[in-house]
């Protein structure tokens, strides 16, 4: 199963965000509704369906363990995950840490990027945007093999 599109979302005063009703039933169908939110290496917070969690968590601990480069990435991602069940509503409790590193205080955006959700503060994600319309104007101009990829 595959996640896409973008939401616009408030966390609620006790840190919660509700993922809109067409991807909890995709999270239902797939993990019972079971998901993990931890940090990504940038400003932003991942949610995983605990499945696809569990995967990545299985190759982190299969690296080896003395690697500068796996302890920061097994410090980030595993140090910061959340295991949760959204509730009756949709909602799932973002700790003070991950809200923090997140930078979410109050208007966020969902975005669905294949096998996980993306969970970024509105300004900085807006700021990525124009970012990423630079770059990837500049890459199909670069480069013909991303013709198929005009927008």
């Amino acid at each position: 199963m595959r996640f896409y599109g973008t939401y616009f979302l408030s966390l609620d005063a006790k840190g919660r965000i509700a993922i809109p009703a067409s991807e909890r039933a995709k999270l239902l169908e797939l993990c019972d509704s079971r998901v993990v939110v931890t940090a990504d290496l940038g400003d932003r917070l991942l949610v995983y369906p605990e499945p696809y969690f569990d995967e990545l968590a299985d190759r982190l601990n299969a690296l080896p363990s003395l690697k500068p480069t796996t302890e920061a990435l097994q410090r980030t991602l595993l140090g910061y995950a959340s295991h949760s069940k959204l509730d009756a509503q949709g909602r799932v409790l973002l700790s003070p840490a991950q809200r923090a590193l997140g930078k979410l205080d109050k208007d966020a955006v969902l975005i669905g990027v294949g096998n996980r959700y993306q969970l970024w503060q509105k300004d900085l994600w807006a700021a990525q945007m124009e970012r990423d319309r630079q770059l990837a104007t500049a890459a199909l101009a670069e480069e013909p093999e991303l013709a198929d990829f005009r927008l």
